[in-house]
């Protein structure tokens, strides 16, 4: 029998069985009991005997105790069945002896509806035992509680991330964190919050996201919890990794140079000295001062160029706070489009844009994202050179999510795999002449806008980058 069968049909199935037979069965004794006494008043008037009346009187008085008899037992069977119900015990049987056919059918089903209960609750268990033996033993960890903070359900994964034994309150979490118990008393449904919580020799960084559900009259949060400090501490490693080998780079293009440029001039000058010790009337051709020069020059040209790199690097923590306001997509590329038309013109570019629908819009900073997104038209626009029919085409729409979503295309030769793992790192560059920083910042302040900007592209067929919102 399935899972999903209402209860309630059982005791629909019951009743109109039930109830027609002892319908049948009570209209037929009181038509008996009827036809009796009427038979009773007629031998009384139309005869003289005496017995015959008597015995009719006994034979309806019998009837009458019978009948009171039958619906008594069957007003009482009724009331134990609906009690096994409403206590769901499940467990007695109803046996009905020397009453007749009618209570031996009203036994049986009696009892095939409880058996048919039985099944139902059978099934019922093992499919809560299967689900709770799946929360209990998942590792991510799983809290339901009332709003008030009522514990409903722990599992084991979050007895151990809290290390406890049991949890009757969310309140009782406030020796571990008060911030944690208060984000998750004030937890919305379909929220995603992190919680960092500071322990003696541990630290937690807890991703939760929660959602509501409603059990009879009571409001229930579900609240799954992870720890991913394990992974930030990866991603943050790798990250910082890929950062110094750009930056001892970078620097060591600059510093390599200017160590062995300063060593040649040292010996130089050595060299000019111990000759006018030797002879102070000898003169130096111009070509060794042309040298020297020479050298000094490449030297301060390196070290201004190494200035500049680290006051490009100090640029990426100076992002301003974003201005935010309502910003019609539209509006946003009517206002790029023209500023780069001259140059879409030299390098002969078919540039199109579009909007669907029309009106979307989102809040954000205007200025900062018009740096990120005339960056990702010029960087198109250096992917293009040598194509035969350069095109970029930009779009607005609502993704699949329902998100806002900005997209600048281009049918260039694409981006190698391997270099498009490293394309947001800071100071990495494909461009002879590039700094490495424009896709940083534009990462940078696409995070201060809560959204995300991603690259996506197949060698030989083009790059897109997204800005989603």
């Amino acid at each position: 029998m399935s899972l999903v069968l209402p209860e309630h049909r059982f005791i629909e199935e019951w009743r109109s069985m039930i109830y027609k037979k002892f319908r049948v069965n009570a209209t037929i004794r009181l038509i008996l009991l009827t036809a009796t006494i009427f038979v009773f008043f007629y031998t009384w008037v139309n005869f003289e005997f005496f017995i015959t009346p008597v015995l009719i009187a006994v034979l309806a008085l019998m009837q009458v105790y019978a009948l009171y008899k039958y619906v008594d037992k069957t007003n009482r069977d009724l009331a134990s069945f609906l009690e096994s119900i409403r206590f769901s015990e499940f467990t007695r049987t109803f046996q009905v002896e020397g009453m007749g056919s009618s209570f031996d059918e009203l036994s049986r089903a009696f009892n095939d509806v409880i058996k048919d209960f039985q099944t139902v609750r059978s099934e019922k268990e093992e499919h809560f035992q299967y689900l709770q033996s799946i929360v209990q033993n998942i590792d991510v960890s799983v809290i339901a509680y009332q709003r008030d903070g009522t514990v409903e359900m722990i599992n084991k994964s979050a007895k151990r991330l809290f290390q406890i034994t049991g949890l009757k309150n969310i309140k009782q979490l406030y020796t571990i964190s008060s911030e944690l118990v208060d984000r998750l008393l004030t937890l919305n449904p379909g929220e995603n919050i992190l919680v960092k919580v500071q322990q003696e020799d541990d630290i937690l960084q807890l991703a939760i996201y929660g959602t509501e559900i409603k059990v009879q009259a009571k409001h229930i949060v579900l609240a799954t919890i992870k720890n991913i400090q394990s992974v930030l501490e990866e991603q943050e490693t790798e990250a910082w990794q890929k950062l110094i080998s750009v930056l001892t780079h970078e620097i060591m293009n600059s510093i390599t140079p200017i160590a062995s440029l300063s060593s040649t001039i040292d010996s130089m000058i050595k060299s000019i000295n111990q000759t006018r010790e030797e002879n102070p009337n000898a003169t130096f051709d111009e070509e060794t001062v042309g040298e020297i020069q020479q050298g000094l020059q490449t030297i301060h040209k390196r070290s201004t160029g190494l200035m500049h790199f680290v006051n490009t690097y100090r640029n990426l923590t100076r992002i301003p706070k974003p201005n935010f306001r309502i910003i019609k997509v539209s509006e946003l590329f009517s206002s790029i489009a023209p500023l780069l038309d001259e140059e879409f013109r030299r390098a002969n570019i078919h540039f199109t844009f579009d909007v669907d629908p029309e009106n979307i819009s989102f809040s954000g900073d205007d200025e900062l994202l018009e740096q990120v997104i005339i960056n990702l038209l010029k960087n198109a626009v250096h992917a293009l050179d040598g194509c035969a029919q350069p095109t970029i085409t930009m779009k607005g729409f609502l993704n699949k999510r329902g998100r806002v979503t900005i997209q600048v295309s281009d049918n260039g030769e694409g981006i190698l795999p391997e270099v498009l793992d490293k394309i947001f790192i800071p100071f990495f560059t494909t461009k002879p002449k590039g700094s490495g920083i424009g896709l940083s910042l534009s990462r940078q302040i696409m995070r201060l806008h809560g959204g995300s900007i991603t690259a996506f592209s197949l060698p030989g067929q083009g790059s897109t980058f997204t800005l989603t919102f």
